[in-house]
């Protein structure tokens, strides 16, 4: 069937894209910050135990956001819980704004981590609800594009302004998006869940502009009959672990988050300006933040051509492949440097190496699995757990992130950089070998084949186990559906 005007849906997923440009400026923060904080630049003083806490912090927010996130999103939907996390994130700014205590970044840091958590786990289940599938990613990836963006922003702007300046100019950003998000709608899919038929209607012919009623009528009543067999079942945690159905599903998104964070993007972003002051390299930190911050961003320009042009598989495992090969050459440098001990006036010609490594790990992972890995978890759990399980990958996600922010200044102690750039590389082979034997192709799939493909015969009995009937009761308005009824065949 052919979709109307979609212009509604890119409007919502620029008012969207405004929340991960939010977090996306809050999570690059550190990048400018740190060497601010080792220069004096401040009236704080921090070793580096207070630096690593305060950066790691931002990730047990991050798990009590995504907790909190599966109650309000099920509870209060998916566009409150969007709206909701401007709390946090407000509170957290106005602290580092306005007080210039050291314990108080942590404060700072846990609270921003809140509010990234919120907006991680709701934004991809928004958008995989509210946009159609053969545009599902490029909007999805429109949203990681604004994170890139606003990680680009706070890198450049921070190198050239002071640290009091940056966070003031900080505050206006929860508001800017708050108020884009309040006119975005709720999605039908939620909607329907909850039994609210009429409103699912009403949001899905703004959503798509169908060219007639019976086109309107048609598609609400496969999204009804897709929601009720998704729906029968429990939507517990217990359910989303015990449930056969799901193992393929589990085991995947498991598998590329665990693949995606202990690559160590984030945390080499955030430690960026060290590594490159320990490297002994000759770049100035204003060049490295400018080509870092333009690559990211330009990167995520570029993911939002390619992801719906080539599959999602071949994205994994070729981006993860090369991320890997690119690390290495960073484990290269750093094993002259601190194994074999060559001596620095030799090996300071080639200290731009490691930079070049995770330059190019960047554009890689961007074009990747960054850019993608958040979209196919979204698209490959059905409704009634899809909140539980974005939730549960989220913990997952802060889970490892903080062992991963934390745990780099501990194996840096033992190892050296070595160290930790050759746990990355190998981790992001390993991830590459994942993606080719166990990750499915879902680009251009609707949610519904999505489930066919992960679940199988499991699915298309759940379905036989369902007759939805739709009937008009309403006789003076033809086309208004008004009631759907479920009968579960006997057996």
């Amino acid at each position: 069937m052919e979709q109307g005007n979609r212009k509604a849906q890119y409007l919502i997923a620029a008012a969207v894209s405004l929340s991960t440009a939010t977090i996306g400026v809050s999570s690059g923060w550190p990048t400018p910050v740190i060497p601010k904080l080792h220069n004096n630049q401040t009236s704080m003083h921090f070793n580096e135990q207070q630096i690593s806490w305060m950066v790691a912090l931002n990730t047990p927010g991050f798990v009590i956001g995504s907790l909190a996130t599966s109650y309000i999103s099920d509870t209060y939907g998916r566009r409150s819980t969007l709206l909701s996390s401007a709390l946090p994130i407000a509170i957290g700014t106005m602290i580092v704004a306005f007080f210039m205590e050291a314990w108080l970044l942590s404060v700072t840091r846990l609270m921003w981590g809140l509010g990234t958590g919120m907006i991680s786990t709701v934004v991809n289940i928004y958008m995989a609800e509210i946009t159609d599938k053969d545009i599902r990613a490029r909007l999805t990836v429109m949203t990681k594009f604004m994170f890139n963006f606003g990680n680009l922003l706070v890198i450049v702007i921070g190198y050239y302004v002071s640290y009091n300046t940056l966070n003031y100019m900080m505050l206006v950003l929860p508001i800017c998006y708050a108020s884009a998000c309040w006119f975005t709608p709720e999605t039908p899919y939620y909607y329907l869940k909850e039994g609210k038929v009429a409103d699912a209607k009403r949001v899905l012919s703004k959503l798509r502009k169908y060219k007639n009623d019976k086109e309107l009528e048609d598609a609400l009543t496969l999204m009804q009959q897709d929601v009720k067999n998704e729906m029968r079942r429990s939507s517990s945690f217990k359910e989303l672990i015990v449930g056969k159905q799901y193992r393929k599903a589990v085991i995947i998104s498991i598998g590329l988050r665990i693949g995606m964070v202990m690559t160590g993007q984030i945390t080499t972003r955030n430690y960026l300006g060290r590594i490159m002051q320990e490297s002994k390299s000759k770049i100035s930190l204003e060049t490295v933040f400018i080509i870092f911050g333009a690559v990211n961003f330009l990167v995520g320009v570029m993911s939002s051509i390619l992801v719906d042009r080539v599959g999602r598989r071949p994205l994994l495992v070729y981006s993860f492949l090369g991320t890997g090969l690119s690390l290495a050459l960073t484990v290269g440098y750093f094993f002259c440097q601190e194994i074999l001990r060559i001596d620095e006036q030799y090996l300071s010609p080639y200290g731009v190496i490691p930079f070049i490594g995770i330059v190019l790990s960047t554009i890689i992972s961007g074009l990747g699995y960054n850019s993608i890995i958040f979209t196919i978890g979204a698209e490959i759990f059905p409704l009634n757990v899809k909140s539980i399980a974005m939730t549960s990958l989220s913990v997952l996600n802060g889970i490892l992130g903080f062992g991963v922010a934390k745990g780099y200044q501990e194996i840096k102690n033992v190892s050296g950089l070595f160290g930790v750039f050759f746990i990355f590389t190998t981790v992001a082979f390993a991830s590459a070998i994942f993606s080719y034997y166990v990750v499915p192709e879902t680009k251009g799939k609707s949610l519904k084949e999505i489930q066919i493909i992960l679940q199988g015969d499991m699915y298309t009995e759940d379905e036989k186990l369902n007759h939805v009937v739709t009937e008009n009761i309403n006789e003076e308005e033809p086309g208004e559906m008004t009631e759907l009824k479920v009968f579960e065949k006997k057996e």
